[in-house]
């Protein structure tokens, strides 16, 4: 199996127009642990973004007291985006679970890159993001993108005193 990457994914202006675009965000592989990827992801989306916010992982049942569903197919709609956090091995799976959702694109995260799941996903007219973060896109796009990921509300060429 090669590891050259050969797939080219969309320009900056398409990734802003599928976040534009997007509705409702299903996360897979949604962790109860605060230092995840994927919970800091979820916070993120849920307090600075539109979008209706699902989570997906089958041994949890409640993260940030919503519920987290088994399956892309036990959410109550098709997800327009299904942001992945699994490993390289199970990303196909997820990519034709998105399929069979009816979801409009499959987002892997960073450090993400399977050309198997974005030929999947490709092939039944999916939008395919691999190796960028939805949050971290999300917040340039918007202006909320700061040295350390997150926008301070402090505007200042001075360090911050506390108290």
């Amino acid at each position: 199996m090669s590891t050259e990457r050969t797939w080219m994914g969309p320009s900056a202006p398409e990734r802003l127009g599928i976040l534009r675009s997007t509705r409702s965000v299903a996360i897979v592989g949604m962790s109860n642990k605060p230092s995840r990827a994927s919970y800091f992801v979820a916070t993120y989306l849920r307090s600075s973004s539109p979008y209706r916010v699902y989570f997906v992982n089958p041994v949890l049942d409640e993260v940030l007291g919503e519920k987290v569903y088994p399956s892309l197919a036990d959410l109550p709609e098709p997800p327009d985006l299904v942001d992945v956090f699994r490993k390289d091995a199970d990303l196909p799976g997820v990519a034709q679970e998105a399929v069979d959702a009816g979801a409009k694109t499959l987002w892997l995260q960073l450090g993400s890159w399977n050309e198997e799941a974005a030929r999947i996903a490709e092939d039944a007219g999916l939008n395919v993001v691999m190796d960028r973060c939805v949050k971290i896109e999300h917040a340039r796009f918007h202006g909320g993108l700061h040295l350390a990921g997150f926008n301070t509300g402090v505007v200042s060429a001075k360090r911050q005193v506390l108290a």
